[in-house]
């Protein structure tokens, strides 16, 4: 694959997008298919972080058709409501980014639902939000779901005894299995699409390790991520960079159905946009049923 950047983006006019999170990525993804003419819906949960993106990207492209829409991934409610106002406000919507996360908090906290918060956010918030939107994805053109992953899923696994966390709480391994979790459903979510017929592609990626917030809010002085963050801050790739894998996912005409993309350089930490290695562990399709089948009891929603 040549270097494929933000220059190879086909023309996005007439394309809804929506992408989760305000800042980092998300707004990396909202600023470059502004740029490409799509409409763009930024949602979040913070109003004033999402004003000042929105600001950022009309500032950077005058013509740009871009909101901003509340969305808080820690509580179900929230993502109900999220859906029914696009529901009522728009016929289909064309692309789907799962972006918004939240990394290794250094205690366990609990969403409004009363899921610990990385599993909560990172995949069962996006596994509720592709539920409630998948009616307008049906409807879309060319429509894609890419879903968000990490490096840190190959140490992932996911602990049906103690899916959230209740009995033992450790930062990276929870992050971990919320980063696997994301990329189980989004081949399952792709098997699901076909065996269905339904006219949606899905698709996972992962910025390898990039100079975002997610990092900026890693945990505390001691751990290992801060003191990566302060000396080996030369390994990470800007979020612009970051962001490239992704937004082949979503616009790229040869990204591959089921495909997963990541960085091409060594241990997929930095480089151009590739299709990434997937661990075994999110190839077990027997783990992707009951994952599923637990999310839809979990978020009491039905997708597929």
């Amino acid at each position: 694959m040549a270097r494929w950047t933000t220059a190879n983006i086909p023309d996005q006019s007439g394309r809804t997008v929506v992408v989760t999170g305000t800042g980092g990525l998300g707004f990396e993804y909202a600023l470059a298919l502004a740029k490409a003419n799509a409409t763009v819906i930024i949602a979040g949960r913070n109003p004033a972080k999402g004003a000042e993106a929105v600001a950022r990207i009309r500032a950077a492209a005058p013509s740009s058709d871009v909101q901003f829409e509340e969305l808080d991934l820690a509580s179900l409610a929230s993502v109900a409501r999220f859906g029914d106002r696009l529901k009522q406000s728009r016929d289909s919507l064309d692309v789907l980014i799962n972006n918004a996360g939240i990394m290794v908090p250094p205690r366990r906290v609990a969403t409004e639902d009363g899921f610990e918060s990385q599993l909560g956010v990172n995949y069962l918030g996006h596994f509720a939000l592709t539920a409630h939107l998948m009616p307008l994805l049906r409807r879309g053109r060319d429509a894609r779901v890419v879903t968000l992953s990490s490096v840190a899923a190959r140490q992932g696994a996911i602990d049906f005894d103690d899916l959230n966390a209740e009995r033992r709480y450790r930062p990276m391994p929870v992050y971990a299995q919320s980063k696997l979790a994301c990329l189980i459903f989004a081949l399952e979510l792709q098997r699901r699409c076909e065996a269905a017929g339904w006219p949606v592609i899905s698709l996972a990626a992962h910025p390898g390790v990039s100079r975002t917030e997610l990092l900026n809010n890693a945990p505390s002085r001691e751990s290992f991520e801060h003191w990566a963050r302060n000396n080996l801050s030369f390994l990470f790739q800007p979020a612009d960079r970051g962001a490239l894998p992704t937004l082949f996912a979503a616009t790229a005409p040869n990204a591959r159905p089921g495909g997963y993309y990541g960085p091409n350089g060594m241990g997929e930490v930095r480089g151009w946009p590739a299709p990434a290695r997937i661990p075994p562990a999110a190839e077990n399709r027997d783990t992707a049923r009951r994952l599923w089948e637990v999310s839809e009891q979990l978020t009491g929603l039905e997708l597929g």
